[in-house]
């Protein structure tokens, strides 16, 4: 049996989101292959560059094929190469949206979720006009449909008409604890590095506008109008830069509070673990989520989680967080207040975080994907 798989996504040097997801189910059927915990299959990897040295070697059973042109890769090269090549595989797997086109074997894709329907004037046209178009014909097109929770798995249902035993929700996973660099941080250098205070809210993720980022700042300048109760504690934002965050940027200036905010790029894993384990608390006020893996992240570190009531947010959560109406600025900063002015209520929601996270392993995910590549295949 042979299982083709588009890695391209896997194949960046900074992974988040989707090409997290796709890296680690590459990391694990690796795994798998290596242990001979899949005996008699054989897993075809299709880039359109060189793997980086990040990605699992070589094997007997692990191989990697370049495919050309980069450009329109999934609507042109890639079936090309499916149709022209023998042994063909007999499933061929896309972590992302986007299927072959015209592929002459059976596929299975994840949807990760649907904001790009339900908030696109969030998103940049470009990008509008491949998500809307591509994902519709691949989603009819494809044998299975993979998606990361039961709220986009509804959203899927609904939005395109597909029969519901087509679509499965397998949850992903979060990082395991592997220390990437031999230097463990201490929270005492990552202040006097980003010059940070001792009391701060964090924030990690991407930034555009579906994070609701914006109104996040908005809730801390309320929150920091008390300036005798709160005057040490500081909104830390890390991720990078994604699409429309101009506004996000603008935000602490606007409300007053540019001093009091912190916008970090280019932080390890090492260090934002570190991050999660002194924050008071970690807020996620996202408009929409296909899962928000980060709430997870933080829980696995102990670090009390707020988040929205809505889409997928409660699944990741469950009752391990405090919960928002993310449009509603007065409640984000006033459940933000409640946990920092109460001791006992972060340690109790830490360690139920900790008890929530240990229910989401990569390797789980991986186990329960591979198994329904090979069902299909061998049908």
């Amino acid at each position: 049996m042979i299982i083709g798989i588009d890695g391209n996504e896997a194949n960046v040097t900074k992974r988040v989101g989707i090409s997290e997801y796709a890296y680690w189910l590459l990391h694990y059927f690796a795994r798998f292959a290596d242990q001979n915990k899949t005996p008699g299959v054989t897993f075809i990897i299709y880039l359109k560059h060189a793997p980086l040295k990040s990605l699992p070697e070589e094997t007997q059973n692990w191989k990697y094929k370049i495919v050309g042109p980069g450009k329109l890769w999934t609507q042109l090269g890639l079936p090309l190469n499916l149709f022209l090549t023998k042994p063909r595989p007999n499933i061929f797997f896309s972590p992302t949206h986007y299927a072959p086109r015209f592929s002459p074997v059976p596929s299975v894709i994840s949807v990760m979720d649907l904001s790009f329907l339900k908030f696109p004037e969030l998103f940049n046209k470009s990008d509008l006009y491949q998500l809307k178009n591509w994902t519709k014909y691949s989603v009819k097109k494809a044998t299975k449909i993979l998606t990361i929770s039961n709220a986009s798995r509804n959203d899927i249902i609904e939005t395109y008409q597909v029969p519901e035993e087509k679509v499965a929700t397998i949850y992903p996973g979060i990082k395991q604890s592997v220390t990437l660099q031999p230097h463990v941080y201490a929270m005492n250098e990552l202040k006097a590095k980003y010059s940070i205070s001792d009391n701060f809210i964090l924030f990690v993720g991407t930034l555009q506008p579906r994070k609701n980022i914006t109104r996040l700042i908005e809730a801390f300048s309320k929150i920091k109008e008390n300036e005798l109760e709160y005057k040490d504690v500081e909104l830390v934002i890390i991720g990078k830069r994604g699409w429309l965050y101009e506004e996000i940027l603008e935000a602490p200036q606007k409300y007053g509070i540019e001093n009091k905010v912190k916008f970090l790029e280019g932080i390890n894993d090492d260090e934002l673990t570190i991050f999660y384990k002194h924050a008071l608390c970690y807020v996620l006020p996202s408009l929409y989520e296909g899962f928000g893996l980060p709430v997870v992240e933080a829980m696995k570190h102990g670090c009390p989680v707020i988040t929205s009531n809505v889409s997928s947010m409660p699944e990741a959560g469950g009752d391990a967080a405090i919960y928002i109406d993310p449009e509603d600025v007065t409640d984000i900063a006033e459940k933000i207040v409640k946990v920092v002015n109460d001791k006992d209520l972060r340690k109790n929601l830490s360690e139920k975080g900790k008890t929530q996270a240990a229910n989401f392993s990569w390797e789980k995910t991986a186990k329960e994907t591979l198994k329904v590549l090979v069902d299909i295949a061998a049908k």
